[in-house]
């Protein structure tokens, strides 16, 4: 009943932008949850890419897209997005929305503090 839907993925060369949304459906609301933003690329683990409040109040990044990716969302839509400038090959992944439904104060960084997934978006940046 909780469905979290990506959208924007595709293929960029290095360098160029890519804008990712996450929309919420059914009777899923996001406004009170943190929302996050994951990537797994082959042999890799899942790594944290980005993180939102409620609110919108906080961010946080990891430290392979600081400065590079900006989270926002727009509770009105039920939607938060990703926008990712600068791209490089090493951002090649599948990239996955997360909703943590019972969120804390601090904007969780790790995937299992995370209760919602979508089915994830390909994302394939060349050099």
């Amino acid at each position: 009943q909780v469905q979290l839907v990506e959208s924007g993925g595709g293929l960029v060369q290095a360098g160029g932008s890519l804008r990712l949304s996450c929309a919420a459906s059914g009777r899923t609301f996001i406004s009170t949850y943190t929302m996050g933003w994951f990537r797994q690329a082959p042999g890799k683990e899942r790594e944290f890419v980005a993180a939102i409040s409620y609110s919108g109040g906080a961010t946080s990044y990891g430290d392979s897209v600081k400065g590079r990716f900006t989270i926002s969302r727009d509770n009105g839509k039920n939607t938060v997005y990703l926008q990712m400038n600068s791209l490089k090959p090493e951002d090649t992944a599948v990239y996955y929305c997360a909703a943590d439904f019972y969120p804390s104060t601090i904007v969780a960084d790790t995937a299992p503090s995370y209760d919602y997934w979508g089915q994830g978006t390909q994302v394939t940046v060349s050099s």
